[in-house]
């Protein structure tokens, strides 16, 4: 009698591939870069990281099941174009969010503009020109993304009267570590909205983005320069305009001192109105806005930066200023138009204009201290600089006005971003310089910026903000990334452990 043969039981082994209920960690892997030196837009901090860059939202997802199951610490990378640590992570991945960057749709009835947050600033611009539109925030470059933008609610010359970038946010979906993907607006979700928006890429991902374009009736806008003898001539006439202003932007020469300690040059600009403009709508095709490549039709200007080296010292420096200075009396106060790329774009003039710091870095300090203590803090300031031998090479001046972002850098007063050069030599002192400003900042109510700042220290920064904020902060952080997933270099660095 034939007997049935006994089929032998395998037991199937288990892959994260079915653990996961799909989701495969091997492959995931093979998705991310072999660690790569991931450097900083200033060129004073990299880490060596692997680097993923997502696509879809899916691959956010999957990003954040990787990181959860593998305990990985995940810091975001928009632009690149944070001057210190706060794109870099030395003990994980650095998700490069610039593939994610699709204009889903726009409504040219009202502006309102949805895209996916690695849309670049200059992508929005290019966009919206032609159609008669602008972005209502832009930075001194065009190359942050949404996303970057958001996480460090950028402002623009034109804070005092419109606010940072987050103002004009309609809504955006949001993806926390935990995998809740959620929508947000200043009335739904709110506590995610304000806390996300500033909150330096530390609560999660910035998925679609819903922004409000500004109506331009014109390619130009009409440009009024004028020079100043000191700072305080430069509050006054920030105090006296900005009212009638729609940007105000000062140059300040970090060299002079005495009675011209803070000298300079403003550039005030304002909108042209619905008629204004016999040129509208040709001077809005994008060819009329596009930054030249050329310096005089015949010179690169990707070669600029090496005509600019040999100033890169504080001879040349001081020689730079002080003839910027004098070149502002010949057009004082007489006004021009000028193309809106043309006015907001000024470190995108150069092309890698940063290379004359080479072989050093640099940073930028920048700091906001309220209107009633300006002056007096940023001239304390400019002449702690002068006296410690380490002159800030440009100087920037700009009037803020409050927000309701949770960890918002902006005050009632004024900025000023000070570009610094720092070598091997000058570290040490450099760092030394940064924190004898950080007191005079702090003792006159001011804060920093996290997409500017390579020298903060935690201590300080407790001290700059309300103690509300930072807990209200803490608290967001425990509840959208319970496993502290969220982490980048200037996270550890700043908010430490």
């Amino acid at each position: 009698m034939a007997t049935a043969s006994k089929k032998k039981t395998v037991k199937k082994k288990v892959t994260p591939k079915t653990k996961k209920m799909g989701f495969d960690l091997k492959e995931f892997e093979s998705r991310l870069s072999p660690v790569q030196k991931v450097e900083a837009w200033g060129m004073n901090h990299f880490s060596n990281s692997k680097v993923f860059l997502p696509a879809s939202i899916q691959d956010f997802k999957d990003l954040f099941t990787y990181a959860r199951d593998t305990n990985t610490k995940v810091a975001f990378r928009g632009g690149g174009c944070s001057y210190g640590d706060a794109a870099t992570n030395e003990k994980g991945i650095v998700v490069d969010i610039r593939n994610f960057n699709k204009i889903l749709s726009f409504d040219p009835k009202t502006g309102i503009l949805v895209a996916e947050s690695g849309v670049t600033i200059k992508q929005l611009w290019e966009f919206g020109i032609e159609r008669g539109f602008w972005p209502p925030v832009v930075s001194g470059t065009m190359f942050p993304t949404l996303g970057g933008a958001l996480s460090m609610n950028i402002h623009g010359k034109n804070n005092f009267a419109v606010g940072p970038i987050g103002d004009h946010i309609q809504e955006f979906t949001f993806l926390s570590p935990d995998g809740k993907e959620s929508v947000c607006s200043p009335k739904k979700n709110s506590d995610i909205f304000y806390s996300a928006i500033s909150g330096f890429g530390m609560l999660g991902a910035f998925l679609t983005v819903t922004i409000k374009l500004k109506k331009i009736y014109s390619g130009k806008m009409k440009v009024w320069p004028v020079n100043t003898s000191n700072l305080q001539e430069m509050y006054d006439y920030f105090e006296k305009e900005y009212k009638q202003s729609d940007y105000l932007v000062g140059w300040v020469d970090g060299f002079a001192s005495g009675k011209s300690l803070g000298r300079g040059q403003i550039h005030k600009a304002v909108h042209l109105k619905a008629g204004e403009d016999p040129g509208f709508p040709e001077n809005c095709k994008l060819e009329n806005q596009i930054l030249p490549s050329t310096f005089l039709g015949i010179v690169p200007k990707s070669w600029m930066w090496l005509f600019m080296y040999p100033f890169s010292n504080k001879l040349g420096m001081r020689f730079v200023n002080f003839g910027k200075w004098i070149s502002g009396f010949l057009n004082n106060n007489k006004p021009y138009e000028q193309g809106h790329a043309e006015y907001a774009f000024l470190l995108d003039y150069v092309p890698n204009w940063k290379f004359m710091y080479k072989p050093g870095a640099m940073i930028q300090y920048q700091s906001f201290i309220p209107k009633e203590n300006a002056v007096k803090g940023f001239e304390e300031i400019l002449s702690l600089c002068q006296k410690r031998g380490i002159v800030n090479w440009l100087g920037v001046f700009k009037k803020h006005r409050p927000d309701k972002f949770l960890l918002t850098h902006a005050v009632d007063g004024y900025s000023m971003a000070m570009d610094f050069p720092m070598t091997k030599g000058n570290k040490t002192k450099l760092w030394e310089l940064a924190k004898e400003m950080d007191e005079i900042v702090v003792k006159n109510g001011g804060r920093f910026y996290f997409a500017k700042d390579s020298t903060l220290r935690p201590e300080v920064y407790r001290r700059s903000m309300p103690k509300q904020n930072l807990e209200k902060f803490k608290a967001m952080k425990k509840k959208l990334d319970p496993k502290n997933l969220l982490e980048s270099d200037l996270f550890r660095r700043v908010w430490g452990k």
